[in-house]
């Protein structure tokens, strides 16, 4: 059912989260037995895989894959490794913009028209989201609408949806109960179904016409051209089946301890604590806010550990509201969330504005503003929902260490010193791709803040300006000396919270 050169739309998140990992283990088997498929185009809106052999690393063999437009890339170092070697096109669109430009496929609509990524790589006017020389297509264009620039996302027709459930009955109905997120499920099945294509579904088991509930199903059976049983199909990779992450028990599990508490893997002190204790205080009462991938995710463990959790709205752009969010290999993933919706209309909810305070990562960032996280060291790595999510909070405040690469430090209740400093600038002269624009965040009105363990800075129309510096730290030798550009008014820095043993 996948032909050679199709157009395939693969579900997932990263982790093992609802991907339908034993189709994508089908087709590398037959790539192997019969040297087809070839030249397939594969499109997925966030990271597929487990760093190793699982998820889009099963497609990654020079001639079973021809194209790829991922919104993340980190899951799958051999995809990466064929984009750095120019074996593919490598092309890279917002997960946001990606999950909606699949409705509108299945719309029937001309593509997506939004805001969400003007002034950044995905800007014809920059790359166009062409991530390496073999990418030459023209993905998305500028338009003017009332006065607006605007870009417009282009329509393309998906031959093929792998997707996953929970259970089909024998209609077809997609069950997705057992799931930690629906993310775009019904939108790629009504693309590729809408494009004339195939819709293909692994699931766990099969029930009988009739035994869902009308609103338990997810995909209806009509757009459903084939389903893959596997009995063994495990709720992600890092453990088979939690309720508490399915949203269908609140609580620990009957056994106990749920099995989402052992492979934890977030780090809960050091520089990563120092950070999150400042950047918690960013917060205030009833915020609508969102966790980014990466240090962040301290910053939302922080939050479960003081007993939180009810005094802000938390969402990810997996689709989920509430709950525990969990980190690391985890992430995406929630424990006893009380909402949890399709991510295309999560993304809705960022794109109108309706996020107060995003917490996310970074790779680089400039005396301008602009953050990079989407190409370091040469390598795509891919925004996810990093785009959809920044260019339009109201308060935006990436956290992450000053340095990369072998610092480190010696840290107490009250202060913190370097012991060595690491070998990768962060803070410097100028990006090497755009991923976040400081000049649309101003133009937007946006609030801008980057907390480090050493120093906080805010983005000002006269550029980055240093704000406060941590106890212990030296604003010369250890700040000022280590950034690639001088940042605005440092005579004005005030001392940095401190509150690690709070």
């Amino acid at each position: 059912m996948v032909a050679d050169g199709a157009a395939v739309g693969i579900l997932g998140g990263g982790g093992g989260l609802v991907e339908p990992e034993a189709l994508l283990a089908a087709i590398e088997e037959r790539f192997f037995a019969t040297g087809t498929p070839v030249g397939l185009r594969v499109i997925h809106a966030l990271g597929l895989g487990d760093r190793d052999r699982r998820g889009l690393n099963r497609l990654a063999y020079e001639g079973l894959v021809s194209k790829v437009i991922g919104g993340h890339w980190i899951w799958s170092p051999r995809m990466q490794d064929l984009a750095r070697e120019e074996k593919i096109e490598a092309y890279v669109l917002p997960s946001g913009v990606t999950t909606q430009l699949l409705r509108e496929i299945g719309a029937g609509r001309p593509g997506l028209i939004t805001h969400v990524g003007l002034g950044t790589f995905v800007d014809p006017r920059q790359d166009g989201g062409r991530m390496n020389r073999s990418a030459q297509d023209s993905l998305v264009e500028l338009i003017e609408i009332d006065g607006r620039t605007l870009l417009r996302y282009k329509p393309f027709p998906v031959d093929v949806a792998l997707l996953r459930g929970s259970y089909a009955d024998s209609d077809g109905n997609i069950s997705m109960e057992e799931e930690p997120a629906n993310l775009e499920a019904f939108a790629l099945a009504l693309a590729a179904h809408n494009s004339g294509g195939k819709v293909i579904v692994q699931v766990r088991g099969l029930v009988e016409k009739g035994q869902f509930p009308a609103r338990q199903v997810r995909i209806p059976g009509a757009l459903v051209d084939a389903v893959v049983v596997v009995p063994d199909q495990p709720q992600c990779h890092a453990f088979f089946y939690d309720p508490a992450i399915s949203g269908q028990r609140q609580g620990k599990t009957a056994i106990g301890e749920s099995e989402a508490d052992r492979v934890q893997e977030g780090e809960t002190s050091g520089p990563r604590a120092v950070i999150a204790h400042r950047a918690v205080q960013e917060l205030y009462e009833n915020a609508v806010i969102n966790f980014g991938f990466g240090i962040p995710d301290g910053v939302a463990k922080l939050v479960a550990a003081r007993g939180e959790t009810e005094r802000y709205y938390q969402t990810i752009e997996h689709g989920t509201y509430g709950g525990e969010l969990l980190d690391g290999v985890l992430f995406g993933f929630a424990r006893n969330a009380s909402c949890m919706i399709d991510s295309p209309s999560q993304f809705d909810l960022y794109s109108g504005g309706g996020l107060d305070i995003a917490f996310l990562g970074f790779g680089e960032m400039d005396r301008s503003g602009n953050v990079n996280v989407s190409r370091l060291g040469g390598t795509t790595v891919g925004p996810g929902g990093f785009m959809d999510i920044a260019q339009n909070a109201r308060k935006v405040v990436f956290c992450g260490t000053f340095e990369a690469k072998g610092a480190a430090y010696e840290i107490s209740d009250t202060s913190i010193s370097i012991s060595r400093y690491g070998q990768v600038k962060k803070l410097v002269e100028e990006v090497d791709q755009i991923t976040f624009s400081g000049s649309q965040a101003m133009a937007n009105g946006q609030k801008v803040f980057c907390i480090t363990e050493r120093a906080v800075f805010e983005l000002t129309p006269a550029g980055m300006c240093l704000r406060e510096v941590a106890p212990g730290i030296d604003l010369q030798t250890d700040v000022l000396d280590r950034m690639g550009f001088t940042p605005v008014a440092p005579a004005e820095a005030v001392t940095m919270p401190f509150m690690v043993g709070a």
